[in-house]
């Protein structure tokens, strides 16, 4: 949960392309560290006036370019946003995050519909249930593909 972490944003200094790692200190690395063990990747935002929040948004620019500083380390991983909103906006920030995926040279599966569910408070996309069918599907195709690229 990106909420519970300190994620600065990208200041584009580039210091990465020298050292392999981002010079800003707080929690990215631990994050990215699981993200560049990980055999699929979800990253999940809601909509914070018609954008992906700002947190999720840091942690892409930099993952983006730390990943591209050490060889595009996230090529051909499977992975893909999810995005959930109250009213609006789930179209552009699912699109914001998915161009991170397509950058990187990951394999995304498609799914039933977008990967997008309907919500304001806490827990009121769990009353969503086309967009929780979404969701699973997505999952069980990321499994799936990860499991023919793995050779299970």
């Amino acid at each position: 949960r990106l909420s519970d972490k300190e994620i600065k944003p990208c200041d584009a200094c580039l210091s990465c392309r020298k050292t392999g790692e981002c010079r800003i200190k707080d929690d990215f690395q631990e994050i990215f560290d699981k993200m560049t063990k990980a055999d699929g990747i979800i990253l999940a935002s809601p909509v914070y006036f018609g954008s992906a929040t700002p947190q999720i948004m840091a942690l892409i620019h930099r993952a983006g370019y730390v990943s591209g500083a050490k060889g595009r380390i996230f090529e051909n991983k499977v992975g893909g946003p999810i995005v959930i909103a109250r009213r609006a906006g789930q179209n552009f920030t699912f699109a914001q995050m998915l161009f991170f995926f397509l950058h990187q040279g990951m394999i995304v599966p498609g799914s039933t519909y977008w990967n997008i569910a309907f919500g304001r408070d806490k827990g009121d996309v769990l009353k969503d249930e086309e967009g929780l069918a979404t969701a699973r599907n997505f999952a069980r195709k990321m499994v799936w593909l990860i499991k023919k690229i793995k050779g299970f």
